[in-house]
């Protein structure tokens, strides 16, 4: 549970100011940053909300005014410490079956938390393919992205989120019925995931079109902790050509392009290096890999981000989490190519108390 009790020290001993650029030559391995850079895949609204409330970073803005959560954003970022924004194509209509259940996180949401059937989803025949009501890439909005290129501060730059390929072919099918359609209909696996590159392509097309916007950070789980979810072979078939495709535009737009995917993909590490060739990987935990690990086999070829385990931030206290962060950028700073972060995300169920020791303990290094 959250703790009540506020921090008595100042949140921060060390300020420090966005600096995109260095940030983006920490990303390209080129040599070690004067400082500790950040990065993550996403923080909760309640997080955002709960650091808000404490430090009072909303102040000076005026909550009835549309542009608030952009603008609440931006304070967010810069008071603890991140370079950049993180946006994607305003809120389109992609229908999954989903539930929900009672949120028993330290800063809980009153609506539940939501999760997508395992079992069936929308799509599970070629008749219920032609008749989804998929959305229409003309349709697709950028209102938050064109207030950011105008009014983000110059020091700063935007992270677009892109390529759920993987995850939607699950979670259109639903996960049961993918598994058995991979026998029994492959052709309707592979129509599904024809679909969803033209859905990608256009999305990335849209946000390449942004200068402000200099990273692409595709978020596709892949994996669970001892395999991933689907065969190599099967990825390579209807998942990673999305990759491939996506990341040569972010290429060939001067973008690197990021993949968080939880799981133990060590049976698609060489596609992602050699065939996708992502940039950077996030999402780490301590029961598939330690961060460091992963940092000394492939810190050569692509960024690492993140790797303080979700359960350690949970769990530990102050003095432990301080520890590990100074083990891990020993290990891992020096000659570039980490960013400091969680596991996964900043979740609501993460004390904020160990969340900002953790960023406090980054400032502090070196």
């Amino acid at each position: 549970m959250e703790s009540s009790v506020k921090m008595k020290m100042a949140p921060f001993i060390h300020d420090i100011r966005p600096d995109y650029e260095s940030w983006l030559r920490c990303l390209a391995r080129q040599g070690t940053p004067a400082r500790v850079h950040f990065a993550e895949l996403q923080a909760d609204t309640e997080v955002t909300v709960a650091l808000c409330e404490r430090f009072v970073l909303d102040r000076d803005l005026d909550r009835s005014k549309p542009e608030y959560i952009w603008q609440r954003e931006i304070a967010v970022q810069r008071f603890l410490g991140y370079d950049y924004v993180s946006c994607a194509v305003d809120e389109y209509s992609m229908h999954f079956k989903s539930h929900s259940a009672k949120d028993t996180a330290g800063l809980a949401r009153a609506e539940g938390r939501s999760f997508v059937d395992n079992t069936t989803g929308p799509i599970t025949s070629l008749a219920e393919f032609e008749t989804y009501p998929w959305p229409n890439p003309a349709g697709f909005k950028t209102t938050a992205l064109e207030w950011y290129e105008r009014n983000l501060p110059d020091d700063m730059c935007i992270v677009g989120y892109d390529a759920h390929f993987a995850e939607y072919l699950t979670w259109l099918m639903g996960y049961e019925t993918l598994c058995y359609a991979l026998f029994d209909e492959r052709d309707l696996v592979g129509a599904i995931a024809a679909r969803l590159q033209v859905h990608f392509r256009e999305m990335t097309r849209l946000l390449l079109q942004f200068s402000r916007l200099k990273v692409l950070f595709a978020s596709d789980d892949m994996g669970f902790r001892t395999s991933t979810l689907i065969s190599p072979d099967d990825l390579r078939a209807f998942v990673l050509p999305g990759h491939t495709e996506v990341a040569a535009m972010s290429h060939a737009a001067g973008r690197p392009y990021l993949l968080h995917c939880c799981g133990q993909i060590e049976g698609i590490m060489p596609d992602l290096l050699d065939v996708v060739q992502i940039d950077g990987k996030h999402s780490f935990e301590d029961t598939i890999i330690d961060v460091t690990a992963f940092k000394r086999r492939y810190g050569q070829r692509v960024a690492v981000i993140g790797g303080i385990d979700m359960d350690f931030l949970c769990r530990a206290d102050e003095s432990a989490i301080r520890r590990r962060v100074r083990q891990t950028l020993d290990a891992c700073h020096a000659g570039g190519g980490y960013c400091l972060g969680t596991g996964n995300s900043v979740a609501n169920y993460i004390p904020i108390d160990n969340y900002l020791a953790m960023l406090d303990e980054g400032r502090r290094y070196g």
